[in-house]
């Protein structure tokens, strides 16, 4: 197989990869069968499930970096390429951190139950730092959108135009609408892993699109 090509469908392979070990690590912060309350479940999971959704999030935030080198094969200037790979890490960064954050919510529900104390307002400090965190991300993912989409609707890259649908943004919105469809444990495994998910399906998209594709020829910037 031709070294480049090989590299291409690797690099979108470890991008799911980074999804799934993510969303798994979400999972177990949340699901159970009893309760869709997100901190009541929390307060219940063992501690080897923080432990290793904790952990989860370093492994997952490597694969994800790693996806990212398809996306640098897919850009033609060297201009946007940077600026979209930076643009893109920093937002994959934020991801593992603010899914670490979410240690800290877990163990504050868990002490909370475990001694009797109203778990709201045991994680609400854990809670309103991890909004903090997250309100980084949203001018970063802005600046990202506007360039990715922008390239592929010139045809300046190596996707197809109906990637457009699959890059984070589209998907993010729809969760809104999500939100009010889905019911049950249905609703708290989409929702509860639902960031996670979308760059799963960004990825597998991504990876689709660029599989036979070999060689880029770089333009001017």
């Amino acid at each position: 197989m031709n070294t480049n090509k090989f590299w291409i469908r690797a690099f979108g392979i470890f991008g799911i990869f980074g999804g799934l070990i993510l969303f798994s690590g979400d999972m177990l912060f949340y699901y159970s069968t009893e309760s869709i309350d997100f901190a009541e479940n929390m307060s219940k999971v063992s501690d080897n499930r923080i432990i290793i959704s904790g952990v989860s999030a370093l492994i997952a935030t490597w694969f994800y970096l790693l996806g990212l080198g398809q996306v640098y094969y897919a850009f033609k200037s060297s201009v946007f390429k940077n600026t979209v790979i930076i643009s893109f890490a920093s937002l994959l960064i934020l991801y593992g951190i603010v899914h670490s954050a979410y240690t800290g919510i877990a163990i504050s529900a868990k002490l909370a139950a475990q001694n009797n104390l109203d778990i709201t307002e045991s994680i609400a400090l854990a809670l309103k730092t991890n909004k903090i965190l997250r309100l980084f991300g949203y001018p970063v993912f802005l600046f990202l959108s506007v360039f990715f989409l922008s390239q592929v609707w010139k045809r300046k890259t190596l996707y197809p135009r109906w990637i457009m649908f699959f890059f984070p943004l589209i998907p993010f919105l729809l969760q809104f609408v999500l939100s009010e469809i889905l019911s049950g444990t249905l609703w708290l495994v989409v929702m509860g892993g639902y960031l996670n998910l979308i760059l799963v399906l960004f990825f597998l998209a991504s990876t689709v699109a660029l599989w036979n594709k070999t060689q880029l020829k770089p333009e001017g910037n």
